[in-house]
């Protein structure tokens, strides 16, 4: 396990953009090609795509969306080409509180990004790709249909194949703007909004590389996941390997390679970081973002995204990877942006707001998410005021554990998220819950001939 002093800053996605956000300025076409830009893309273009798909399933690359699902194997589930439309969809929501890392190479690296969708799209035969952003990202969408058309123009993309035709396959890239609903980044119902349906979670089977837009085989990924497949191809497998860190759990998945890390919350330098998985979220706030804000002690994280779950006290030194969840008791790594909480931070309030925004995300589609995320909110402003019981706090728990994909009551992940934020704040600052409610106890009789 390498040590602290190893988590130096690695440019990799981000070495046009500079860590000084003073310094940043979008990197158009021309300054792209002349630091290198596209070449990679030349070189994709010289293989066949089955061997683009082994390279990236070979380096392991995890995707950076939230779930960590491996890239390189998702995109060998497609079926075999049967002269029909294929479409990539690429996941730029980013709607998750906290969550700002594709934002920075959509604002200041657009073309790093449309060089990843050429590469996956050529891999596996998708013949048009679907940007789906955030509908709150004016300005990134402005900046990010500059870049496509400079692409167009200089003959990235087109009928006429790839590079200027050098070869035979083309692409056509779109870029669709989200109307602002958090659960459009679930990624089923980013696919019923393309199609211009209600942000509807879809029931899976059938999954969205058999059956997904317009009923055609497609591939959702994440910007930062195909931002990374470039440097992957460019420089090797071997290569990307060295960065991250093996697995310590027992047959579990590396975390290889970068990640951009957006650091949120009560630091000195809140910031976007590229560092290498593993890194301690300690380091990642004293070394890189200049430490707590006012000197204040460490109270507690969300690692990366509020439905992940928080890290408490005791966990500062939980290592940035894809063990996370199975290691802290958190949902998962999620998308690697904390947001950090000093100690004198209310983690009943926390609680309360996190349910108040699942309830107003919520589609409606699935009871238990309908109506438990209501009930967590009125449960918890009840707590919060102060006149809660004991026995509220009982419910919160208990209606928060029968919601969600893991207690196999919902369609999508949206109420895991919620389920996941509540039980593991209670959990870890119980104490905190119990000083706001009254007790309350209900009384247990015993029959005198009981047993007999």
């Amino acid at each position: 396990m390498p040590t602290s002093a190893d988590f130096k800053p690695t440019p990799v996605l981000t070495k046009r953009i500079p860590e000084d956000r003073s310094k940043r300025t979008t990197v158009w076409y021309d300054q792209y090609v002349a630091t290198g830009g596209y070449k990679t893309l030349e070189k994709a273009i010289a293989m066949q795509p089955a061997e683009i798909v082994e390279q990236v399933k070979g380096a392991v690359l995890r995707g950076r969306g939230g779930a960590g699902f491996p890239a390189g194997l998702k995109w060998s589930f497609l079926p075999a080409a049967d002269g029909g439309p294929r479409y990539l969809a690429i996941n730029c929501d980013e709607a998750e509180p906290g969550t700002f890392k594709d934002r920075l190479l959509v604002d200041f690296d657009p073309h790093a990004v449309l060089e990843g969708i050429a590469i996956a799209a050529y891999a596996c035969q998708m013949q048009t790709a679907y940007f789906f952003i955030r509908g709150e990202y004016h300005h990134q969408a402005k900046v990010f249909q500059k870049a496509l058309e400079e692409a167009y123009k200089n003959g990235i993309f087109g009928k006429q194949g790839l590079m200027r035709g050098a070869s035979k396959f083309g692409v056509d890239v779109v870029l669709h703007r989200s109307a602002g609903a958090y659960i459009c980044g679930e990624e089923t119902a980013l696919l019923e909004a393309i199609e211009g349906k209600r942000g509807w979670p879809r029931v899976k089977p059938p999954f969205p590389a058999v059956k997904g837009l317009f009923g055609r085989p497609t591939i959702i990924n994440n910007v930062e996941t195909l931002a990374a497949a470039v440097p992957i191809l460019e420089h090797g497998v071997d290569w990307w390997k060295k960065l991250g860190v093996e697995s310590t759990l027992p047959g579990g998945m590396p975390s290889y390679g970068t990640k951009l890390m957006g650091v949120s919350g009560h630091v000195n330098k809140p910031n976007t970081y590229e560092l290498e998985l593993g890194v301690p979220l300690r380091t990642l706030v004293e070394k890189h973002c200049g430490g707590m804000r006012n000197g204040k002690k460490f109270k507690a994280a969300i690692a990366g995204g509020v439905s992940m779950g928080v890290l408490g006290t005791d966990q500062y030194d939980a290592p940035m990877d894809f063990d996370i969840g199975r290691k802290y008791d958190v949902l998962g790594l999620g998308t690697a942006c904390p947001t950090v909480f000093d100690e004198d931070t209310d983690m009943v309030a926390v609680a309360r707001n996190i349910s108040r925004f699942f309830k107003a995300e919520s589609c409606g589609q699935c009871t238990p998410c309908r109506e438990g995320s209501g009930w967590l909110l009125k449960l918890l402003t009840r707590i919060e005021k102060g006149a809660g019981t004991t026995q509220d706090l009982d419910m919160l728990l208990e209606i928060a554990g029968s919601m969600g994909l893991t207690p196999g009551t919902t369609i999508c992940g949206l109420a895991d998220g919620n389920n996941w934020a509540i039980r593991t704040i209670v959990n870890k600052f119980r104490p905190e819950f119990e000083k706001r409610v009254s007790p309350r106890f209900v009384p247990v009789y015993v029959s005198a001939t009981a047993g007999r």
